[in-house]
């Protein structure tokens, strides 16, 4: 291994990227980053396809040292992002020095940041994606002392003798708060609530400690009251899609995400749309959600004008490169 980092914090992190988007027909999990706006600009701006290896933490404070010099990215939740101690800005891309340890600490809101690399994170690949599965024991989080190989395209973008970024693209940030309102369409069991399923949408609901990447787990806030199932017939384990809302016996709600299984036995009231997810996966415990209603067409719509926004960012970074006679990794 040549140029690599070497994990000196690793707090709880992985190496991954957007999952195994056809793994769900052969029964294999899809995983990869949870929040999957964040992964993608995070390559976006270091001009890496949306779909290359990166680095997800997840709320703990994560350090490295590279060896070589490094155009990086970081994005996600609010946290700060140090290279020797030096401040370094979230959502634009910077230079991180050979032999210089990056830091992200103080992270607040969200709970996920992502870092890339202009060039290539070296990882193994399983069904073509480097995401971890914890189920069958694929890769998992890094350690302390780690290296993970990285392969840099050459491309300096800091001013030699002041250190000013040469370009700042205006990345997209989304909002980060206490509370996330997060939209959904109906799912196939919503007829079986009858009246009752609109409690989803009026209600507030609190993020459970035992959230996590499989699924988050809602519990209703002051005033809220959970949908009530007026079918008594049992429902047969089926395929469920990440963002199922599902409405188990008891006091809570659970909103599968990407580490999910691929089949359940629950009812769905509700499917949460693909930016909603991106939302999700950034909720930490102790934050509150708010439903939206809205309709597949309206989903649909919101997603396209989300990843017009990356293209639109991605469209602007190559002319930049192109000014400095560079190109774009294919």
């Amino acid at each position: 291994m040549s140029a690599h980092l070497t994990i000196t914090k690793p707090g709880i992190s992985a190496i991954t990227d957007l999952g195994r988007t056809r793994g769900g027909r052969v029964g294999q999990l899809t995983g990869g980053a949870l929040d999957q706006y964040s992964a993608k600009v995070a390559n976006t701006l270091v001009a890496a396809p949306e779909t290359a290896p990166l680095l997800e933490i997840v709320a703990l404070d994560f350090a490295a040292v590279t060896s070589t010099d490094l155009l990086v990215a970081v994005t996600g939740a609010p946290a700060d992002i140090t290279v020797q101690g030096v401040p370094m800005p979230q959502w634009e891309p910077f230079l991180w020095p050979a032999r210089t340890e990056l830091a992200v600490t103080g992270m607040r809101v969200g709970v996920r940041v992502y870092i890339a690399v202009h060039g290539t994170v070296e990882a193994p690949n399983l069904l073509g994606s480097c995401a971890p599965d914890s189920v069958l024991g694929f890769s998992g989080p890094l350690q302390r002392g780690d290296r993970v190989g990285v392969r840099p395209d050459t491309l300096l973008l800091d001013h030699q003798y002041f250190g000013i970024p040469v370009f700042r693209v205006g990345a997209p940030v989304p909002t980060f708060g206490e509370r996330w309102t997060i939209p959904v369409t109906d799912g196939p069991d919503r007829d079986q609530f009858g009246a009752s399923a609109g409690r989803l949408c009026r209600g507030t609901f609190t993020v459970g400690p035992n959230s996590n990447h499989i699924g988050l787990r809602l519990s209703p806030g002051k005033g809220a009251a959970l949908p009530v199932r007026e079918a008594s017939g049992e429902i047969l384990s089926r395929g469920v899609p990440i963002g199922a809302v599902e409405v188990p016996a008891g006091n809570e709600l659970l909103v599968l995400h990407r580490g999910r299984g691929v089949t359940a036995g629950y009812p769905v009231l509700a499917v949460v749309t693909s930016v909603g997810l991106s939302r999700l996966g950034q909720a930490r415990p102790g934050q509150s959600v708010t439903f939206v209603r809205t309709s597949v067409a309206d989903a649909v719509a919101e997603a396209r004008a989300q990843q017009l926004q990356i293209d639109r960012l991605r469209q602007r970074l190559s002319a930049v490169l192109e000014t400095h006679g560079l190109r774009p990794a294919s």
